[in-house]
């Protein structure tokens, strides 16, 4: 199977590597001195448990039309940065292609091919003109929620922090042929990829960290430990999670972990900076709208009260502005 990793970061490149010594065909779709390093000495990838390391060499390119002999293009950009190569990508894609999105937040396709409430519905926040679902349909879309957490700690040099499950679902739910083969592939990678039938549930699972952890961390310049080890702080956290929690079952999902599990959780990762926290320090646009501001929408939309949420995104979408 040949697979083409677009936006071959600290997730993409880990994911390549993996793939890439376990044999399989990839090659690794990034740009700038990551890319240069990636062509001329490999992907390093450093194990922060136990220092242990390994390079794999899979082919790395900056033309996105590489996606064109790939079987399977995993889609590993920021979500802010799938609108802008997303004319390219259609172009290039063939018809078989299957196409595995795995982007923080809620995905333009989450109302594709579902049943439950506001089926249909398109939200503004992730897909302002709809050019999301015209180019890139659900009919070639696998979903992936991304678990893993990664780094790049120099150009070419990755570090696996913790974390292997890549959790992938078809957008209506059924256990595909392709799915089937894409896990087989990230398992003999040594890599856990549990096919759902719900990955919708696995989406908002992960979102009520992200919607949480994400803003507040951005504005105290706080790490996960520091936020829940905070009364205060982890009680703003407990109240944004109980609304995102709210939206999530006005849609009828029921999350599978409280919300006490999951800031239990957070404080035993320990000094981890959030993603947005981490764009925010190298002055890179945050995936604020996909991990926030598209829960806040849903909550208008479902006629949900969400202050918490409301504040928190008023004040990192000034943030981001001033840091612009």
């Amino acid at each position: 199977m040949k697979f083409a990793i677009v936006g071959a970061g600290a997730i993409g490149a880990y994911l390549g590597a993996m793939l890439a010594r376990s044999g399989e065909d990839v090659t690794l779709i990034a740009r700038g001195s990551h890319l240069a390093a990636m062509q001329a000495q490999g992907v390093r990838v450093i194990e922060a448990e136990t220092g242990e390391e390994f390079i794999a060499h899979p082919q790395a390119t900056d033309d996105v039309a590489a996606v064109a002999s790939a079987d399977v293009a995993i889609l590993a950009v920021k979500a802010h940065s799938v609108a802008p190569i997303a004319p390219t990508l259609a172009a290039a894609l063939r018809p078989e292609t299957t196409l595995v999105t795995a982007q923080n937040g809620i995905p333009w396709w989450y109302f594709e091919r579902y049943k439950g409430p506001l089926a249909g519905a398109h939200l503004r926040s992730v897909d302002p003109g709809g050019e999301l679902s015209r180019l890139l349909p659900v009919e070639r879309i696998v979903g992936c929620v991304v678990w893993p957490s990664t780094r790049i700690v120099s150009p070419g040099v990755v570090e696996h922090v913790e974390g292997t499950r890549f959790t992938l679902g078809e957008p209506d739910g059924s256990e595909t042929e392709r799915v089937r083969a894409i896990s087989a592939a990230l398992t003999n990678a040594g890599l856990k990829a549990p096919i759902t039938p719900e990955i919708r549930t696995d989406i908002w699972l992960k979102l009520l960290g992200n919607t949480v952890f994400n803003p507040l961390s951005a504005l105290t310049q706080a790490t996960l430990s520091e936020i829940v080890a905070d009364p205060d702080l982890c009680e703003v956290a407990r109240q944004m999670m109980t609304e995102v929690n709210s939206v999530a079952l006005g849609l009828g999902v029921i999350v599978p972990f409280s919300i006490e599990k999951r800031l239990a959780g957070a404080g035993k990762v320990g000094a981890h900076k959030t993603s947005m926290l981490q764009d925010l320090e190298a002055g890179r646009p945050m995936e604020i709208e996909p991990m926030v501001g598209a829960v806040v929408e849903l909550a208008r939309l479902l006629e949900l009260p969400t202050p918490h949420l409301d504040t928190a995104y008023a004040c990192v979408k000034m943030l981001q502005r001033q840091s612009s």
